[in-house]
């Protein structure tokens, strides 16, 4: 096995992480909430909580879970809401009970909440009132037994959360009625449980930490297995990362991103946990005039997410009078991040956009660029600590350096397999350890990754392979260009040609105008036959671009 990252690593990361140092995640937040008490852990709607609080309430809600409920180590328990301060309770107050957490997506359909929660056998269920109506629709047929609600302002002053909860409920209408019977309260839940003694429950690096599922966009929804040890392992890689570039300084990250998705939920919601830093949550990041007045309210330090997110807060006219002065980094992930983007943004906040690489089968980090990157490289960087990346053909045998193929993990962050299904665990999980991500790539002569595309969004046009990333980024440079998906469009003489679908900013901006603009950077089989221009692309709540939509509104009809 090639090690060529090994000569290019920063001097300050060491090649292995002690997998030893903790034996789970509570115990990562139990040494945690013992170093940093009175610091103030997590902020939304302009309330904190320090440390201490997080470790009474989730104690509470540990209590309850185990005590009233009568729950027993390793059954699951479902959290579907976005991010609020009962979100990290109900996350550690899960694992502390020695439960296991399944992130749920709030935006779920009935389809999509009722396959997870039969698919993760969850047997109660934490959720925001504003879904409940689409949990009672399915809920019979589901084994779901206790349902505790919450609503958005309840963790807040009594006067501040009964004035959101009215504004949301009544003004805005953000909440179908619904009924659930024998629900509880999430206020009830944490009152019950702290009429018990509480003690976190022991767990170890084979106990399971979260189901965590993916690929719902493309098919039926499977659930990752995600130890403990995944878990561990990957805090304690980000964090031999970062450690140097962050010192001890305690700051503030801005955790826009949902914590059911497993880049804020590692990046943010764990790793940061372990520095004693606040995690400043956003509630809704695609109310951008929003998102862009709390960040000139607040002294941030870090910011992590997806490339549509930094171009939307670029677009925003009111970015650019942000104070960066304490602005360390931004951290890239979960898509490509463009060319355009990272360039525009080092000039508006004097910081370079650090991309990194995973998956959620990878817990998430599997690759990362150093931190003291001068300039945007386009690459997602080299394998973390205790990593090894491989690029492999078909037949799953290693290819040569420079050698395009797919990216292959190994390490002890690459989960356990998914949840009950044998054979798609074999697909993509190989005998001696390397998961298969689906990512086509290569690998330079320094170590670093470049990824090309996703495997199964590739073009074939004529018989020469045109990845959708690379036209992305070269139409993504037109100036009047917001944001465009690329896909592949049926075609009887070339069998597909290239289709780019855009939100353009300038109305002038014609189909012709920007084929020319194509023409000067992509050979002519890449360049877009077809354009259509529209207001919006479908996106996942994340931020990332539905391609399967585009092809369903456009080529297929659905």
């Amino acid at each position: 096995m090639q090690k060529p990252w090994l000569k290019s690593y920063p001097e300050s990361v060491p090649e292995n992480i002690d997998i030893n140092e903790f034996s789970s995640v509570a115990n990562i937040f139990d040494t945690s909430i013992a170093k940093f008490g009175d610091l103030p852990a997590y902020t939304n709607f302009g309330k904190t909580l320090s440390y201490h609080e997080v470790d009474v309430y989730t104690a509470q809600l540990g209590a309850y879970l185990k005590n009233e409920l009568g729950l027993e180590k390793g059954d699951r328990v479902a959290v579907m809401m976005p991010n609020l301060l009962q979100n990290p309770i109900a996350i550690f107050g899960i694992l502390r009970a020695g439960l296991v957490v399944v992130n749920t997506n709030p935006l779920y359909t009935t389809r999509e909440l009722k396959h997870q929660l039969n698919d993760s056998g969850a047997k109660a269920i934490i959720i925001v009132e504003n879904f409940a109506s689409v949990l009672e629709q399915v809920i019979d047929d589901t084994p779901i037994e206790q349902v505790i609600t919450t609503k958005m302002g309840d963790m807040l002053s009594p006067v501040k959360g009964f004035l959101i909860n009215t504004v949301v409920k009544y003004v805005k209408k953000m909440v179908p009625a619904f009924h659930l019977k024998d629900a509880i309260t999430f206020n009830q839940a944490l009152k019950l449980g702290s009429q018990h003694r509480f003690q976190t429950v022991s767990t170890d690096h084979e106990d399971i930490a979260f189901l965590q599922y993916t690929g719902g966009t493309t098919g039926v929804s499977k659930g990752a297995i995600l130890t403990n040890r995944n878990m561990v392992a990957n805090m304690l890689q980000a964090s031999a990362w970062i450690d140097n570039y962050l010192g001890d300084i305690k700051g503030t990250i801005i955790t826009a991103l949902p914590l059911y998705h497993i880049f804020s939920l590692t990046a943010n919601c764990l790793t940061f946990m372990r520095y004693g830093w606040c995690n400043y949550l956003i509630t809704n990041p695609r109310d951008m005039n929003g998102f862009v007045k709390e960040l000139k309210a607040v002294d941030f330090n870090v910011l992590t997410g997806v490339n549509t997110l930094f171009n939307g807060l670029l677009n925003h006219p009111d970015f650019k009078t942000i104070d960066f002065s304490n602005f360390a980094f931004a951290l890239g992930g979960g898509m490509a991040v463009q060319r355009g983007v990272a360039e525009r943004w080092k000039e508006v906040t004097h910081t370079t956009l650090i991309e990194a690489y995973g998956l959620t089968e990878t817990s998430p980090a599997a690759c990362m660029n150093p931190m003291d990157l001068k300039e945007f490289n386009g690459k997602i960087g080299l394998p973390i600590s205790s990593t090894e990346v491989s690029i492999q053909d078909d037949d799953w045998n290693e290819i040569a350096i420079g050698e395009q193929g797919e990216i292959c993990i190994r390490g002890p962050q690459v989960m356990k397999g998914y949840w009950q299904r044998a054979k798609e665990t074999s697909n993509v999980l190989s005998n001696d350890g390397w998961l298969h991500t689906g990512d086509i790539g290569f690998m330079d002569e320094a170590g670093f990754v470049q990824i090309v595309d996703r495997k199964k969004d590739m073009i074939l046009v004529s018989g020469f392979n045109v990845f959708p990333n690379e036209v992305e980024e070269v139409i993504a440079d037109h100036p009047d260009v917001v944001e465009v998906g690329v896909i592949g469009k049926p075609d009887e003489h070339s069998g597909e040609v290239v289709m780019a679908v855009v939100v353009k900013s300038d109305d002038s901006l014609t189909e012709d105008a920007l084929r020319d603009f194509c023409r000067e950077g992509l050979t002519s089989y890449k360049v877009p036959k077809s354009i259509i221009f529209t207001d919006e692309l479908p996106k996942t709540n994340v931020g990332k671009i539905l391609r399967r939509e585009l092809r369903d509104q456009y080529i297929t009809g659905t």
